[in-house]
């Protein structure tokens, strides 16, 4: 409607615009709650709200700040005094525990030292302990022998007949323990185990050969005691 048209029916020219201005108004300007909406944030009641709760952030809360890990970086000064002396007298006791096994370990050592070194002193002391029990029968078969020939009576064959037995006693004696006689008459001369005295031209005997033996060798466990003393044929 134009102006004409309004003045004819009696209204005022600019009445359609100030409607328009009021309708406008109120549909963009209706009250603080729309501030919400504007884009760059700056009168909206969020950050109102934010602003009046003070300018500290908020603290965000990470996977890693849950209860069970509340004490995870906590100081050890804030241990309980209780934990701790209960801790050391742990460890004091494992300590002492560990003293008085190295104590023991040392101490059986050296009774372990010791008893090998007696029964060593012992074995040096009586390693003929056998030997000797052997030889004694035949000591005594001599003390009787010697008592027969001092009595009236006593025969020559009677006292050589007690030397062959006693001397049999000390050859089954020495048997037991390992001793042997080296008694070369006739044999090839060996000078690992036999000694020559003296060589004899012989007629019967081959060169080299062991004529006669002046004095038995022994053997201990097929080692030499003692050579046999011999003379050998040239």
């Amino acid at each position: 409607m134009t102006d004409e048209g309004r003045k004819q029916e009696g209204e005022a020219p600019g009445a359609p615009d100030e409607e328009m201005r009021v309708g406008e108004a109120g549909t963009t300007g209706g009250g603080e709650d729309d501030r919400a909406t504007e884009p760059d944030g700056t009168d909206s009641p969020v950050n109102e709200e934010a602003q009046a709760g003070g300018d500290t952030p908020t603290a965000e809360i990470g996977p890693d700040d849950g209860p069970e890990n509340a004490g995870a970086g906590s100081d050890p000064d804030d241990v309980p005094t209780e934990d701790l002396n209960e801790a050391l007298a742990e460890a004091r006791r494992a300590a002492q525990e560990n003293l008085d096994r190295a104590l023991r370990a040392q101490a059986e050592l050296e009774n372990v030292r010791r008893r090998a070194e007696r029964d060593l002193q012992n074995a040096h002391k009586f390693a003929l302990e056998r030997f000797v029990s052997e030889l004694l029968p035949v000591k005594d078969s001599l003390e009787l022998g010697l008592s027969a020939s001092a009595e009236k009576g006593a025969s020559v064959e009677s006292i050589a007949e007690g030397a062959e037995l006693t001397l049999r006693m000390l050859e089954q004696a020495m048997e037991k323990f390992g001793i042997t006689v080296v008694d070369p008459a006739g044999e090839p001369f060996n000078p690992e185990f036999h000694q020559a005295m003296t060589m004899q031209q012989s007629d019967t005997a081959a060169s080299g050969t062991v004529l006669t033996v002046v004095q038995k060798g022994y053997l201990l466990n097929e080692r030499l005691v003692r050579p046999a003393m011999v003379i050998v044929a040239k």
